[in-house]
């Protein structure tokens, strides 16, 4: 019998994506050995919900352009297409339907590790899913009936930073050539 294909979901706004996201996507790859990595980006995320984000589509094309040259990685529009908000409990009953045979797992920062509990059905979304958990060393507390695994990773990249001043030169060494092209060429920022 052939084992289950491990499917690591990382959501977010990816506002832009830029490499601390793909940085972390392949420590999990590697460490966890992942089958594929797939990136959702999102409408609109429930805990921001007062947070004006770049168009969709641009969001969405900077995604496929940042993890273009990655075998294991792919992205997936369902959070953009889906009503808003995007509640990850949703997603991954999608991911289910999508992949049946597969273990889904979702990629998370410790900072939502600990606000889990706030999540709309997080109970629900510990049953369909095996949680992540990446921090920058602690190790992450237990929570009662959610399955983890935690790796250690930090990058310097912040998506804030990146918006304010697009055309820096640290924005320029937080972005994946393509994105950086992208965001010049559609003036996103």
């Amino acid at each position: 019998m052939n084992a289950k294909q491990k499917i690591c979901l990382i959501g977010g706004t990816f506002d832009p994506i830029h490499l601390g996201h793909t940085y972390i996507a392949e420590k999990c790859y590697r460490e966890l050995e992942m089958d594929k990595v797939i990136f959702l980006p999102c409408k609109q995320s429930p805990h921001k919900l007062s947070k004006q984000n770049a168009p969709d589509h641009h969001r969405l094309a900077m995604c496929k352009l940042a993890v273009s040259s990655l075998p294991w990685a792919e992205v997936d529009d369902y959070d953009l297409i889906a009503p808003a908000p995007s509640y990850s409990w949703r997603t991954a009953e999608i991911m289910h339907e999508k992949y049946p045979d597969s273990e889904l797992f979702w990629l998370m920062g410790s900072d939502q590790w600990e606000a889990i509990l706030r999540w709309n059905r997080p109970e629900h979304l510990a049953s369909l899913v095996n949680f992540i958990v990446v921090s920058r060393g602690e190790d992450p507390e237990n929570i009662n009936g959610f399955n983890f695994k935690h790796i250690s990773g930090a990058h310097t990249a912040s998506a804030t930073a990146i918006r304010k001043k697009p055309l820096s030169n640290q924005s320029r060494a937080w972005l994946h050539p393509l994105v950086l092209s992208y965001i010049e060429q559609n003036a996103v920022y």
